[in-house]
């Protein structure tokens, strides 16, 4: 008997600490809820699928809850390049110095999450990098990340897959056919 208490006690402290699937699973739903408006508006504004965009969001700011979504409503984990001029904020990433060392990393700073959101569209759609994959039609997320991926948006070699698997388990691909919000807010 004793032993069972103290398997039971064990295991109750085993899940004080951890975080469950469904605690997890709203975080996500709740990040996709709030910005699931301004994905659709950017992608009736630029033609970049609004599944992208969510997902990359969910993906880059660990679901608005990295340091860097937090610290400096950066969502896309968007360094500040030469021309950068608005605010900065540093941070560890990949950045390294002549002797090997792992140094801070220049990334944007925005006053909101949403100006991360337009900055976002602004740079896909400013970058030679990327204007292939505007030729894409919007409803082709999984070409789009792809796209993305071999134009270098980021290093992780599964980058394209993680995005696919993120449209696919939260049907964000439903947002690529969403009415224009602009639209329902002019006719009022």
């Amino acid at each position: 008997m004793i032993r069972f208490i103290f398997v039971v006690i064990f295991l109750s402290s085993l899940n004080i600490n951890a975080v469950s699937p469904s605690s997890a699973e709203k975080i996500k739903l709740d990040y996709i809820n709030d910005y699931k408006d301004i994905a659709i508006a950017e992608m009736y504004r630029t033609g970049i699928p609004a599944s992208i965009i969510l997902a990359q969001g969910l993906l880059e700011s660990k679901s608005g809850t990295s340091d860097l979504a937090i610290k400096a409503n950066n969502h896309f984990g968007i360094k500040c390049k030469s021309y950068w001029r608005g605010n900065t904020y540093f941070h560890k990433d990949d950045d390294y110095d002549e002797q090997g060392n792992l140094i801070k990393s220049c990334f944007r700073y925005y006053d909101s999450p949403i100006e991360s959101y337009v900055d976002h569209s602004n740079f896909l759609m400013q970058s030679s990098n990327y204007a292939n994959l505007f030729l894409l039609p919007k409803d082709d997320f999984a070409s789009w990340a792809w796209g993305l991926k071999a134009a270098g948006y980021a290093t992780d070699k599964m980058y394209a897959v993680k995005l696919i698997k993120i449209i696919q388990k939260f049907e964000l691909y439903k947002y690529d056919e969403a009415q224009n919000p602009w639209k329902t807010i002019l006719k009022q």
